[in-house]
């Protein structure tokens, strides 16, 4: 069954309703090398809000600022009926080591500073935007908390955490009274599903909705990279900031490259785009709410969206599965074995509950 934009899902433990494609406003401005002009932003922001969507993705320091007050600009006139996330923690202003972080100094003045830049009175969703091993999980929480009972900020999310540490901060912010955490966002796609270990069953746990970012693995999954971008060298006009940027990250490699070919197989035999075939993935997994699409022109704003109607068959999943498998580790792989199943289970059939 085909999904569409106004196809409301609950994130998290919350009865906060968003789509199940978020928008993603990092390519809103240009100031990092690639993105959307302002006329072209605001042409993905009007396509994605008039085709239902209510979910805006963005930060304090995307684009050094300009995608949080681009979105601000447009979001004027539908302030009420749009869920705006936004993230701290990113370094604001460099050289001044208090300008970024988790920590409580950083927390408030950033939340003020997007507020002003989305020129709003307060924010729906604030993640957490990176994990730095330095704040005390307390000193977070309760910074958060105080912000919710100001009405600065209606619900609090986590980005780039480790999983333990995420599990424990929903642990004291329930056993304290403090705000809940209601999403994690995390990198997945089908050229990196490390989050499969261990981030998003402890999120369908503790009741966070998973909100992957770069579901298309930075472009990867779109059909346009061949074995020739393996050297950022080959990047063609327009597109080498991007490719040279992913190609630093490690991004490209003949494995993620085999996995693009054989995205690109089955979007051909079910008559879809690659890119369509990648998100469309994603929302397969039964812990996600609302994968982020990041278009930078409206045409692939369009093909994104096409993701909500697509339909795998198990022969379509199973090839996408095999060519995309990872090792889960220790002690994933252990207690899946067949020796310990014997040993626990014996020839006994025990149904668990889901």
């Amino acid at each position: 069954m085909s999904l569409t934009l106004d196809t409301y899902r609950l994130l998290g433990r919350s009865g906060l309703r968003v789509s199940p494609l978020a928008l993603g406003t990092a390519t809103f401005g240009t100031e990092w090398g690639w993105g959307a002009e302002k006329d072209e932003a605001r042409k993905l922001f009007d396509t994605y809000v008039e085709r239902g969507g209510n979910f805006v993705d963005t930060a304090a320091t995307y684009t050094d600022g300009s995608s949080e007050r681009l979105l601000g600009e447009f979001a004027r006139d539908h302030r009420e009926s749009l869920v705006l996330a936004t993230k701290y923690t990113t370094l604001r202003r460099p050289g001044d080591p208090n300008s970024g972080g988790p920590h409580r100094k950083s927390l408030f003045a950033s939340v003020e500073a997007s507020l002003r830049q989305l020129n709003t009175d307060y924010l729906d969703l604030l993640y957490l935007h990176v994990w730095d091993f330095t704040t005390p999980v307390e000193e977070i929480l309760r910074g958060l908390d105080d912000l919710v009972r100001d009405g600065k900020v209606l619900y609090v999310a986590m980005s780039n955490v480790p999983a333990w540490e995420v599990s424990r901060m929903q642990a004291i912010a329930d056993l304290r009274g403090w705000s809940p955490l209601i999403a994690l966002q995390v990198e997945y796609n089908l050229v990196n599903r490390a989050a499969e270990r261990d981030l998003i069953p402890m999120a369908r746990a503790m009741g966070l909705g998973v909100t992957p970012y770069s579901p298309l693995a930075g472009g990867l999954l779109t059909g346009k990279y061949r074995h020739a971008d393996l050297t950022a060298a080959n990047a063609g006009p327009g597109e080498s900031t991007r490719k040279s940027f992913n190609a630093g990250l490690g991004l490209v490699t003949e494995r993620s490259l085999a996995v693009a070919d054989v995205v690109k197989e089955v979007a051909a035999e079910l008559g879809r785009t690659p890119a369509q075939v990648g998100l469309a993935w994603t929302l397969q997994n039964p812990g996600v709410t609302a994968p982020i699409i990041g278009a930078r022109t409206p045409s692939q704003l369009e093909d994104n969206l096409g993701a909500l109607e697509v339909a795998f068959t198990a022969s379509h999943l199973a090839r996408l599965d095999e060519v995309a498998a990872i090792d889960l580790g220790y002690p994933h792989d252990v207690l899946a074995s067949d020796h310990l199943r014997t040993v626990t289970r014996g020839d006994l059939v025990i149904e668990a509950r889901r």
